[in-house]
């Protein structure tokens, strides 16, 4: 079976197409370059064997959308990661954000529906939540206006989505809400490469650490938190991969409830980012620079997930431990820091 991954060469892409590819799925990759480079496709075949497909496409390009699909008449399903990312810099840049994120979704999903392709999984967020009322949280807690273009661009395409599947029986799509992935694959051959100044904080932890980074800028150490940083749900990339697998079978082998589910990804727990910084100073010995500034606009005070339905409905459940994931992410900025002839 042939399954698209848009944004197959970024972050969450990358370690999901390898999944994919360990469970024996061909896979085939669009992405425009903008947030990854192209030697992520030598670190995914390093890992699984295989150099999968590859198409350096701009999803805003419409007419290259449909001349893509038209050249792929057995795909089976689509995961959707392509999209802009930044909270702070969807502030600065609305309607980029809009762009990129909303009438990609569109031309895609407008694709699926010419080509008779049923599957689709959607990388959405829990920023759709906002401020929650009560943690942990569930699929059910109501979702809040945004605070930020950025949740603003997954709660209108979970709404397009929803209306999709509402208009084609046929069609069929999973939400799933994740939380704050870290961390890089465990043979260091793929990880985060963010362009320019890290928008997440483990690309700036490890930055640092290595010295790249002067200092490591804590946002705010005035939350009504234990220590007064921000709390977040950290999942391993991997096991954040392996979701979106456990997500596409369910919808090619008919398991799904409904045409349209939302599920929760995360570990269940939260950390604050001061913990974050104590836990990878222990397990990887090195001692961080990082000065308290002021809070980001658009940043809630905490915020992790109740994971009871991925359990029970995908069988899926987080295994690896936000120590497995600090040490993966340092492990992965030494080799990149290497590569460069630094050697550490």
């Amino acid at each position: 079976m042939k399954i698209l991954v848009t944004g197959g060469l970024g972050f969450i892409g990358s370690h999901t197409v390898v999944e994919l590819q360990h469970k024996g799925y061909e896979v085939v990759i669009i992405d425009n370059l903008s947030n990854s480079t192209i030697e992520v496709l030598d670190g995914i075949a390093k890992i699984t064997g295989i150099r999968p497909e590859f198409h350096q496409i701009d999803l805003r390009d419409k007419p290259a959308v449909i001349q893509f699909f038209k050249s792929q008449p057995d795909l089976q399903g689509v995961i959707h990661f392509a999209a802009s990312k930044a909270v702070g810099e969807s502030l600065q840049k609305p309607l980029l954000y809009y762009e990129n994120n909303i009438n990609t979704l569109v031309y895609i999903l407008q694709q699926m529906q010419a080509h008779q392709i049923s599957n689709f999984i959607f990388s959405s967020s829990c920023t759709v939540y906002g401020e929650p009322d009560k943690l942990p949280i569930t699929e059910e807690e109501t979702v809040k206006p945004a605070l930020s273009p950025y949740g603003n661009t997954k709660q209108i395409g979970e709404e397009i989505i929803r209306d999709t599947t509402h208009a084609y029986p046929e069609m069929k799509a999973i939400a799933l809400r994740y939380f704050n992935p870290i961390g890089a694959h465990p043979s260091a051959h793929i990880g985060e490469l963010p362009n320019g100044v890290p928008q997440n904080l483990i690309p700036f932890v490890t930055q640092t650490a290595i010295g790249i980074r002067e200092e490591l800028s804590v946002f705010g150490d005035d939350y009504p938190t234990e220590d007064g940083t921000a709390i977040r749900d950290y999942i391993h990339v991997v096991d954040l991969a392996q979701s979106h697998v456990v997500a596409m079978e369910r919808l090619l082998q008919n398991k799904n409830k409904s045409n349209y589910e939302i599920f929760n990804i995360g570990t269940g727990r939260g950390s604050s980012v001061m913990e974050i910084i104590k836990a990878f100073e222990k397990v990887n010995k090195v001692k961080l620079n990082y000065k308290i500034v002021d809070r980001r606009p658009g940043d809630v005070t905490a915020v992790w997930a109740d994971t009871s339905l991925a359990a029970s409905e995908l069988g899926w459940q987080s295994k690896l431990t936000m120590e497995d994931a600090l040490r993966d992410a340092w492990k992965w900025q030494q080799k990149l820091d290497e590569a460069e002839g630094n050697k550490v």
